[in-house]
C-alpha cells in the first residue's frame, strides 16, 4: 500500500474525510476507490458512496478476500446509515467470517457491532442484547469501545433502564474522546442530551407533568398502576399487561386511568374507545362485552367496578393510578419517532421497523408531508423521507419496544 493510500486511511480513522479525500479523489485504483467511497460516505452522500465500493470490491482480485470484505462492511454500514434495512444478512455474515480468518479481528468486529445496529434499529431489542453480549470490547480500538457502549446505552434506554444508560454513555463518551473522532464524539453527546430530555407526560388526576427517563423508572418501580399509552400496556409491579394488539381495550384503560378515582359515564366510553358521536344500545351492548375482556386481563392487578353512571378503574395492590403519555401525542406519531433522527428513511424501512404495510406508510407519510412535518427527498424508488429532530424530546418512548416484565 503506497503512503497516499496509507494517509487517506489514517485521515478517514481520524474522522477527516476531506483529508482523504484531498489524497485520492483522482485516482481508480481499488484502494482508491474504497476509501472514497468512505469518505463520501462520512460526507452523506450514500448513493455515490455504495457505487464506489461496489466497483472497488469487483476491482481487487481473487487473492484480495480481505479486501472485498471490508468493502462489503463499508458498504453494509452505509445501508444501514441511509436505512435501508431489508437488504439480507448472510452477506455481511460472510465478510465477517472471512476477515475474522484472515486474522482482521477488528474490522470483523465492526462487522458484528452493525449487525447488532440492524437489530437495534428494527425493534428486536432482546436479540440485540443477546448478540452484543457475545462481544468483548476489551481488546478492540476505542472507536469500537465507544461504539460497544453506544448500544448499551441505546438497549437500556429502550428497556427504561436510564441508570445502566447512564453508566453506558459514560463509558462511551471515554472511549469516544480517546479515538478523538469528532463525529463519534459528537453521536456520545446527541445520545447524553436524549437521555436528559422529556421522554414522556405524567397524567394524574387530571394534571400532565414531564419526565425524563429517569423519572419514567422510578415511576415504573413505585408500585403504582401505569397505564402505559407509550408502549400501549398497563403495568403494576412486577406484572405488565400488553395491549398493543387490542386497541379498544386499551382506549377504555386510558380513560379509565386518566379518571381514577372516579368513575366514566358509559356514553364517555363509548365515544372514546369506538369513535362514534352517538351511543345507541348496540354500542352499550359492546360495551359490556370489551368491558369484561378487559376486566379478565387486568384480574391480577385491577379490577373493573361498575356504577350507576358507569365504570371505575379499581387497583388491586396499587395505592394510585398513573397514565404516562408521550411527550407529544399526535396523528402517525410512531412515524415521526422513527423520522426525528435526523435520517433520511424510506417507506418500505419504515414499514419493516413499524411492522406494517408499505401503503399505510405512505399514507401516513403524505398526510404528514401535507402538514409541512415531514418533507420527501428525491423520487421514486430513491425517494426518502426525513424531518429536522423534534427539539427538547427523547424519542426512545415512542418506539414499538417492549417494556420490563414483557
Amino acid at each position: 500500500m503506497d503512503s497516499l493510500i496509507t494517509a487517506a486511511a489514517r485521515a478517514l480513522a481520524a474522522g477527516d474525510p476531506l483529508g482523504a479525500l484531498n489524497r485520492v479523489a483522482l485516482r481508480d485504483d481499488p484502494p482508491a476507490l474504497a476509501l472514497r467511497g468512505i469518505a463520501l460516505a462520512q460526507l452523506g452522500d450514500f448513493a455515490l458512496a455504495r457505487a464506489l465500493l461496489r466497483r472497488a470490491a469487483r476491482a481487487f482480485g481473487p487473492s484480495e478476500a480481505v479486501a472485498r470484505a471490508r468493502c462489503v462492511v463499508a458498504e453494509a454500514e452505509v445501508a444501514l446509515a441511509a436505512r435501508e434495512l431489508g437488504a439480507p444478512t448472510h452477506v455481511l455474515e460472510t465478510a465477517q467470517a472471512t476477515l475474522e480468518a484472515h486474522g482482521d479481528h477488528a474490522n470483523a468486529a465492526h462487522a458484528r457491532y452493525l449487525g447488532v445496529r440492524r437489530l437495534l434499529l428494527l425493534g428486536r431489542i432482546d436479540a440485540a442484547a443477546r448478540a452484543l453480549a457475545a462481544l468483548d470490547p476489551a481488546r478492540s480500538p476505542p472507536s469500537l469501545q465507544a461504539i460497544h457502549a453506544l448500544l448499551q446505552a441505546g438497549i437500556a434506554m429502550r428497556h427504561v433502564q436510564a441508570r445502566i444508560a447512564q453508566a453506558a454513555l459514560g463509558r462511551a463518551r471515554d472511549a469516544a474522546r480517546r479515538a478523538g473522532i469528532p463525529a463519534l464524539i459528537a453521536e456520545v453527546e446527541q445520545a447524553a442530551l436524549a437521555l436528559a430530555a422529556p421522554a414522556a407526560r405524567r397524567i394524574e388526576h387530571g394534571v400532565a407533568q414531564p419526565l425524563r427517563l429517569h423519572d419514567v423508572e422510578a415511576l415504573l418501580g413505585s408500585g403504582a398502576l401505569v397505564v402505559d399509552a407509550c408502549r400501549h400496556a398497563v403495568h403494576a409491579g412486577d406484572a405488565t399487561v400488553p395491549l398493543a394488539t387490542r386497541p379498544v381495550l386499551f382506549a377504555l384503560a386510558r380513560r379509565l386511568g386518566e379518571a381514577w378515582p372516579h368513575d366514566v359515564p358509559r356514553d364517555v366510553l363509548i365515544r372514546h374507545a369506538f369513535r362514534t358521536r352517538y351511543a345507541d344500545e348496540t354500542h352499550r351492548a359492546r360495551l359490556r362485552v370489551e368491558i369484561g375482556r378487559l376486566r379478565a386481563l387486568l384480574r391480577d392487578i385491577a379490577g373493573l367496578r361498575a356504577t350507576r353512571h358507569g365504570f371505575v378503574l379499581s387497583p388491586r395492590h396499587a395505592a394510585a393510578v398513573v397514565v404516562l403519555a408521550r411527550p407529544v401525542e399526535e396523528a402517525h406519531a410512531a412515524v415521526l419517532a422513527l423520522l426525528a433522527d435526523g435520517e433520511s428513511w424510506s417507506s418500505s424501512a419504515l414499514a419493516l421497523v413499524l411492522g406494517t404495510s408499505q401503503r399505510s406508510v405512505q399514507r401516513a407519510l403524505d398526510a404528514l408531508a401535507a402538514d409541512g412535518k415531514v418533507q420527501p427527498l428525491g423520487h421514486g424508488r430513491a425517494r426518502r423521507w426525513t424531518m429536522p429532530p423534534m427539539p427538547g424530546f427523547a424519542t426512545a418512548l415512542l418506539l414499538p419496544t417492549p417494556l420490563p416484565g414483557d
